[in-house]
């Protein structure tokens, strides 16, 4: 997969990748509008070309109060992101390039105000959807929230992540289907503790 050119959907305002990234946009915004006064942290795992988080900030009145780091391995999605952030004088944005996956990443950002896991649950195995929802127990401050996407093809998995943010500590806030899966959940429970050094998921090679 050239997870670069994967991203070109996006700018096709019809595909259901823009119809999602806009969802997501919004969904960010929602938070942004409901979140407490002073600085925010964000983590944002596969960033990709950080598009959702980037444009959610763009010319927003708290654009500022905004710490985040995005994880990403494709060089090309990096040097997007960073451009693009840059471009919009988003100086509390990082991008790095690294493994998502794994819990090291986070330890010194986590728990954060917002988790963006978006284009990840549809590339990694059922058993590390389950993994990484447990892991955002302790990714996620209390009261902060989590932003997800998964596609609905056959098996759709959407009502069992549902199921799984809400067994450990999170409760629904949206949920929705126009051609994909995304949701909102939020932290209800203190955090976890993050453990170093553990695999959260392994990001696989597909669409």
């Amino acid at each position: 997969m050239d997870w670069a050119a994967w991203h070109d959907d996006y700018d096709d305002p019809g595909s259901a990748l823009a119809r999602r990234l806009a969802w997501v946009q919004a969904a960010i915004r929602t938070w942004l509008a409901a979140a407490p006064p002073g600085p925010l942290t964000v983590v944002s795992l596969c960033a990709g070309q950080g598009r959702d988080l980037i444009g959610a900030l763009t010319a927003h009145p708290r654009a500022a109060d905004v710490h985040a780091r995005l994880v990403e391995k494709d060089p090309r999605n990096i040097a997007y992101a960073r451009k693009a952030a840059h471009a919009a004088g988003l100086t509390g944005i990082e991008v790095i390039q690294g493994d998502a996956g794994l819990t090291d990443q986070w330890g010194d950002v986590a728990p954060a105000h917002l988790v963006l896991a978006c284009g990840v649950f549809g590339n990694i195995s059922d058993a590390d959807v389950s993994a990484t929802i447990s892991a955002c127990a302790a990714l996620c401050h209390e009261g902060g929230t989590v932003v997800w996407t998964r596609h609905r093809r056959p098996p759709d998995l959407v009502p069992v992540i549902c199921e799984w943010f809400e067994t450990r500590g999170f409760d629904r806030v949206a949920v929705t289907g126009d051609g994909f899966g995304a949701g909102v959940h939020r932290r209800v429970l203190p955090a976890a503790r993050l453990a170093p050094g553990v695999r959260m998921f392994t990001f696989r090679d597909r669409r």
